[in-house]
């Protein structure tokens, strides 16, 4: 069958949704009552005991309808590791945790009664720093942590401050060391940054006579709410709705539930009233998900020729001050510790550690921009103290298909040598820099990447296409944050149906009770994964329409075939188009497809070694060339090439542009942004204060190259390319400053005024 569909750049078709939409979120859209609001108080504290709480004040004021606090939901809530409450109980863990809520007829006057609320706190010993909360000596932050419910793959470590340690044992390192001709051993540290999406966490929630619950909310994954939700009061999923009108960025923040909670909360002590709950910019900061910073310490050792012998790799996660989700990039960077060398020798632990921090969850690149921010800039110096081109160096130690990595996977076939090439190419890697001025220089850096999916064995995708005389409807689970998937969806609806993807329709508002179930849409696993299940669907359906047809005709199926929406006949050579055999039998086609990688294995909690723990790997690589001001430390991007393996490029022009914006965020967290926190305290909880980068920042030239080695199992060969790339935008600029600095600035962001002070000292 021709690919009539696959790898054309197909108009995007992310249309406003159908339903309510993100109206919902305004005062216009109408209920049957007037909504209430619900505001949150907050902790001033980062770590301090609640003496008491008094609500009564509170509950007097006129218009307010509920008060609640931690004793009204006592249970625990979280994905990985059940590790904290909605509202605060015995103490607050960082600085605005939520403490109590109020339920008003208006925003206002809930913020009234809030400042009513009395709370007494003890301030207790906080720790800030995961080395520092590591240590045995350190004060338990979860002394209760024995008692947390865990999923299997993941190891807390009762009686100290880890909620998770992965390891990895290949080989034997120590034996390797003096066999070494260069080893580097260096600490980077790498800051925790908000996701800053331009649409603030929203929600609402609703409550039926039954006890059924309703919660509207802008997220990335309803069916993770729903199953998340459910679990945490304990009710049935069934009696959980989650909808999730046409989203507004998300980038691993609305993943999972950081506040959805509360509304559902608040609704439940107003039955039958729509709750509404949104954040403002400010608590944005420090009332979702952040970054995990990282402290990570590499050593890496290589022989007389530079081949890679030996890794020992250490990474402290501060995971702040719950970790439910967070756990997992403990395992994610564990199983990817080498990024993508072969390294005989490896011994790795990486450690989630609370502290009195924000929220530390999902965030793009879910921990291997952290990783590779530390191994890429370790290739770098290697590489000079061997001597050698780093463009060199890296091609000579690759990971190759066959070989066996760190994990003990087998590696499929990839593009890495190429996509690495072709960044040297156009970035001019081997042509001499052209310098005018005497106050500026300039430098050019690369790095490599990869990144498997983060997700547990069972991460399944569903799909439903519904054939009529009206048409074809897509039914899918996976949510839209901007990265163009429903376009992508109908694409591949499209080509395994063999019928235009303009005569495909799909419902853009999220539902868990009416759209075909999806684990997450997060991990860049969704083109792959529901993009198989679509493409399921599709032949099931597919095959019932040349069923019909048969009948009709009183032919065979196999003589049967349909392209480009015409179904025809090889045997008589009939054809009409594929609506008019609705007329001709009345009745609906359902085609049904689902995808779960039912081949993955577990890893051994001792050695981190199984025989097929990931699904696959996405691998790129990037470079840069900068000019630097002497005199302000000013740092400008002349030209920025991204190449990536993306297997199949199911819409080319979606996933430049997906390279393209996820190149500009890594640039954003390498030059601009941190969360600039004293004792847990956030100092930047604003756009005034927190800078991202702006269209003033794109590089003066930016070039995309798409490498395609088809992955075996992915539709078309596709495989996602989301997050990857932003991961290496920070080694990357880094090792271009190294280059025309000639110093080395390891630790992002890399201000002007870091610059500008590398390059007037001596050290």
């Amino acid at each position: 069958m021709s690919s009539s569909y696959i790898g054309k750049n197909y108009p995007r078709r992310d249309a406003p949704a159908k339903v309510n939409g993100t109206a919902l979120f305004t005062d216009d859209l109408r209920f049957e009552q007037t909504p209430l609001y619900g505001r949150v108080l907050r902790s001033p504290h980062a770590h301090a005991a609640i003496i008491s709480i008094d609500l009564s004040a509170a509950q007097q004021v006129p218009g307010v309808h509920a008060v609640l606090c931690g004793a009204d939901f006592p249970q625990k809530i979280g994905l990985y590791l059940k590790d904290r409450t909605v509202f605060a109980m015995d103490r607050v863990r960082y600085c605005g945790e939520p403490v109590a809520a109020v339920v008003a007829d208006s925003e206002e006057i809930a913020e009234q009664a809030l400042n009513l609320i009395q709370v007494v706190y003890q301030p207790l010993e906080a720790l800030f720093d995961a080395v520092q909360a590591f240590q045995p000596e350190a004060p338990l932050l979860h002394p209760d942590l024995a008692s947390y419910g865990v999923s299997d793959f993941i190891f807390p470590r009762p009686g100290s401050n880890i909620s998770n340690h992965f390891k990895i044992r290949k080989g034997n390192p120590d034996e390797l060391w003096p066999q070494c001709a260069a080893i580097i051993e260096e600490t980077f540290q790498i800051p925790h940054i908000q996701h800053t999406p331009i649409e603030t966490h929203n929600g609402c929630a609703q409550v039926a006579e039954d006890g059924s619950i309703t919660l509207w909310a802008a997220v990335q994954s309803p069916f993770a709410q729903q199953a998340m939700l459910s679990d945490w009061l304990g009710i049935p999923k069934e009696k959980v709705r989650v909808i999730a009108p046409y989203l507004g960025g998300g980038f691993g923040s609305k993943a999972g539930v950081t506040m959805e909670a509360i509304p559902v909360a608040m609704a439940l002590k107003v039955p039958g009233r729509l709750v509404k709950f949104r954040h403002t910019r400010e608590e944005e900061f420090y009332g979702t998900f952040v970054r995990q910073a990282l402290t990570i310490t590499l050593k890496l050792g290589c022989d007389a020729n530079g081949k890679l012998l030996a890794m020992q790799n250490t990474m402290y996660w501060n995971g702040g001050a719950f970790t439910e989700y967070g756990v997992n990039i403990t395992r994610a960077a564990g199983y990817s510790c080498t990024g993508p060398y072969a390294i005989p020798n490896v011994t790795a632990d990486s450690y989630c550690v609370y502290t009195n921090h924000p929220i530390g969850g999902a965030y793009r690149g879910f921990g291997m921009s952290e990783l590779h921010t530390g191994i890429e800039q370790c290739m770098d110096m290697l590489a000079d103290a061997m001597q050698m081109d780093p463009l060199a160096f890296r091609l000579l130690n690759l990971i190759k298909a066959g070989d066996t990595l760190v994990n003990g996977m087998r590696m499929h076939p990839h593009g890495l040598e190429e996509c690495l090439k072709a960044v040297a190419i156009k970035i001019g890697w081997h042509e001499n820099l052209s310098v005018t001025d005497p106050n500026k220089l300039r430098g050019r850096g690369l790095a490599a990447v990869w990144k498997a999916p983060a997700m547990p064995m069972t991460a399944s995708s569903n799909a439903q296409l519904t054939l009529s005389q009206d048409g074809v409807k897509l039914n899918i689970g996976g949510q839209e944050i901007g990265q163009g998937v429903f376009t992508a969806a109908l694409q591949i609806a499209g080509e395994s149906l063999q019928i235009h993807p303009d005569e495909i329709t799909l419902d853009v508002q999220n539902d868990t009770l009416t759209h075909a179930y999806e684990w997450q849409t997060v991990a860049s696993r969704i083109t792959w994964s529901m993009g198989n299940a679509i493409s399921l669907a599709g032949t099931h359906a597919r095959q019932q329409l040349m069923e019909k047809a048969a009948r009709i005709w009183d032919e065979s199926p196999e003589q049967v075939g349909i392209r480009e929406g015409l179904v025809f006949s090889t045997f008589s050579e009939r054809e009409m188009p594929y609506r008019e055999l609705f007329l001709l039998e009345p009745g609906e086609i359902i085609g049904d497809g689902h995808f779960m990688p039912d081949y993955l294995t577990g890893m051994d909690p001792e050695t981190g070694q199984g025989e097929h723990p990931v699904v696959h790997f996405t691998v790129g690589a990037q470079a840069f060339e900068v000019e630097i001001d002497t005199h302000s430390g000013q740092l400008e991007i002349i030209n920025a090439v991204s190449a990536f393996d993306v297997g199949k490029a199911i819409n080319p022009q979606l996933v430049k542009a997906q390279i393209e914006g996820g190149m500009m965020q890594g640039i954003s967290s390498a030059l601009f942004e941190e969360l600039q926190l004293e004792q847990g305290q956030i100092l930047n909880p604003s756009f005034v204060d927190y800078r991202i980068a702006t269209f003033a920042d794109l590089p003066r030239q930016m070039q995309t190259v798409l490498v395609e080695v088809p992955q075996d199992d992915g539709p078309w060969g596709a495989r996602g390319i989301g997050e990857h790339p932003m991961i290496p935008s920070i080694a990357a600029l880094a090792n271009a400053i190294a280059r025309a600095c000639g110093k080395r600035l390891k630790n992002p962001p890399f201000t002007p005024e870091k610059i500008y002070l590398m390059l007037h000292t001596k050290k």
